[in-house]
């Protein structure tokens, strides 16, 4: 399994969009020019991978949302690429009754049903369209790739899978079977397109084994029927690990609800936190100029500009998992180096603009005649850097001015000592009264953390008086409520997380050298310690066969092994190379950079990282708050 899945899915695509035949590597031939209809999920799942740039060089001339309306483009083959839901069925017979498109391609994210089929195929009978519907597909798609190592279920639709849909006191059972059977549709397509078939962990007695039960069944009911299993013959994985099957682990979000709290200090983490990021795209409010409107004016309208953080953009690769101040430094010498460059250009340009009579000027022409060329040809390579340069000057910047106004550096340290129960150097109080300090919501992400890692759980009188404060400070008790049930809950099922020996080297704020774009003046320079987290520390346990009684009641399914009982399937003995760990309830991306650094350590393995859903902090808080209110 050489190939990351990222690339599984992006070969998928890019097959689909050529009618569902492979790509020949080396042809000049004009592709066929056609037109790509989608829904809502097919653009999140296309979105993140390729650009409108690509899908042109596929020949898709126009790609237009399903339930848009559409003007008939009556010579052109049409792409379908849409989930199999009641409403599309519907609105792609009507397609075909009104005669749209000279042929259709209709692939289906998730399997179709049968059912669903023969309603397509009533349509197409009575529209007489039944000549043009050239091909119908399953693609198995239905998860969104943001990273090389990172995929996520659902962003449509998200709380149908949430946290909250799952936790909820009043859930009936006929609605989790829905959410389970959602999420294990999800991770079915995952494996059919990794073209693997995992062996499975998971604990006992919470919605992660339920989703294991039901994905095992799922793929050995596929695997049994030999004739039409998804896991044979071209679709298997071949690549330098494809003889070793993957191990899979499954865990519950509340098996720690402390990180998705948790301040953060990397790059990637900061931006998801404190912007609006998701599918890979970052958008932030300009400020407007300093000049005020006139009085009575409208107040002048905030300009949005949106950033696609690509794989193609080598600084966002090298840096998204950096500490803050680290980010700033590497922004401001890329800077420098641009700037080296384009001076050399316009240095060139003045010599070349010497008058002749010259001799000097005469040698050195023919000298610097090669120069500039080179330097002109490397032009585009210069502008593409000043674009991907003013990208994260104009990102870091807006994350810097949250750092700066909400103090974040400084909950982030004083979280980080709860997490890992070092000595405090402030009382809690003490923050939380701070006006200066953060917003309501930092201050109660900040007592939830300390409730929630706390080894002694606070006494009632001073958990009222934190209240009282939380409150003055104007924040919302609600999500306490909620994680006073869960703890009490927890106390009966197991131990809390252990947060590992984390903390931060303070080296404290050096002013970056003068001149600099990022006044960090007063934020802390905190060096990260390598540490894990209890997800990462799970995997580590499994995929090194250790034992630990974190995890050693952890159920085992293999679902190549046709027949036997639990206790009776012979169990892989040697590590794992390969791991996807999948959070149900959602995951953010502290935990998966806690991974990514973990894999690093560890030569020749992989590590996936999967979640229902992925939400920042306050996303979760909301969740919480919701399950909270009485």
């Amino acid at each position: 399994m050489a190939a990351s899945v990222r690339e599984k899915q992006t070969v998928a695509l890019k097959r689909m969009l050529n009618l569902n035949a492979p790509i020949l590597k080396n042809t000049t031939a004009e592709p066929v020019w056609k037109v790509l209809i989608y829904d809502r999920f097919g653009q999140d799942i296309i979105s993140p991978l390729l650009s409108v740039k690509e899908l042109r060089d596929m020949g898709i001339t126009l790609h237009l949302l399903l339930h848009k309306d559409r003007d008939p483009i009556p010579d052109v083959p049409a792409i379908y690429f849409v989930m199999p839901t009641e409403e599309n069925i519907d609105r792609i017979c009507q397609d075909l009754r009104n005669q749209l498109y000279e042929s259709y391609y209709m692939n289906f994210i998730s399997a179709i049903s049968r059912s669903k089929l023969e309603d397509i195929a009533s349509a197409a009978l009575s529209a007489n369209a039944v000549t043009q519907i050239t091909k119908v597909f399953d693609q198995y798609l239905n998860f969104i790739t943001l990273e090389d190592d990172m995929f996520i279920l659902a962003n449509q639709n998200k709380e149908m899978i949430s946290y909250h849909a799952i936790n909820k006191p009043d859930i009936m059972d006929t609605d989790m079977e829905i959410i389970m059977d959602t999420i294990v549709d999800s991770l079915f397509c995952f494996f059919v397109t990794l073209g693997a078939v995992p062996i499975i962990r998971c604990p006992r007695g919470n919605a992660a084994e339920m989703v294991a039960v039901k994905l095992d069944k799922k793929l050995r009911e596929n695997l049994r029927d030999a004739r039409n299993s998804l896991f044979t013959g071209d679709n298997m994985g071949s690549g330098q690990f494809s003889f070793q099957r993957p191990l899979f682990v499954l865990v519950d979000r509340n098996l720690d609800l402390a990180t998705p709290l948790h301040h953060t200090w990397t790059y990637q983490a900061l931006i998801h936190d404190v912007l609006d990021f998701h599918l890979n795209r970052v958008n932030i409010e300009e400020a407007s100029g300093p000049e005020a409107s006139p009085a009575g004016a409208r107040p002048k309208k905030k300009n949005k500009n949106s950033y696609d953080l690509t794989a193609a953009d080598k600084f966002w690769q090298k840096h998204k998992g950096s500490p803050f101040p680290e980010v700033a430094e590497s922004v401001q010498e890329e800077i420098g180096t641009y700037k080296a460059q384009e001076d050399e250009v316009h240095r060139l340009k003045s010599i070349m603009g010497l008058e002749g009579e010259d001799e000097g000027a005469i040698s050195m022409l023919s000298d610097n005649t090669a120069k500039l060329t080179s330097a002109m040809s490397s032009l585009p390579e210069l502008l593409e850097k000043k674009r991907l340069i003013d990208l994260h000057t104009n990102v870091a910047t807006a994350v810097l001015d949250h750092i700066k106004t909400r103090k974040l550096d400084v909950y982030f340290e004083y979280e980080e000592k709860l997490m890992s129960k070092q000595t405090l150097d402030k009382s809690l109080l003490d923050i939380i009264s701070d006006p200066d300090a953060g917003t309501p919501e930092d201050k109660m992400r900040l007592f939830l953390i300390f409730y929630i890692t706390a080894p002694v759980p606070p006494s009632e009188a001073d958990v009222e008086q934190y209240k009282k404060a939380l409150l003055d400070a104007g924040c919302d008790l609600s999500p306490l409520n909620y994680i006073k049930q869960w703890k009490a809950f927890t106390k009966i099922a197991a131990t809390p997380a252990n947060y590992g020996n984390s903390g931060v080297n303070s080296l404290f704020s050096r002013v970056m050298n003068t001149g600099s774009q990022f006044v960090m003046e007063g934020v802390k320079n905190l060096v990260l310690k390598q540490h894990n987290l209890p997800v990462t520390r799970i995997l580590d346990n499994l995929m090194e066969m250790k034992s630990n009684p974190d995890t050693d009641d952890y159920r085992y399914f293999d679902p190549k092994m046709l027949r036997g009982s639990e206790s009776s399937i012979p169990r892989n003995k040697n590590p794992f190379q390969e791991a996807i760990v999948f959070v149900v309830g959602g995951g953010n991306y502290i935990e998966y950079q806690n991974l990514v650094d973990y894999t690093k350590a560890k030569q020749g393995k992989r590590v996936f990282y999967g979640c229902s859903e992925l939400f920042n902090a306050p996303q979760f808080l909301k969740q919480l708050s919701q399950l909270g209110q009485k």
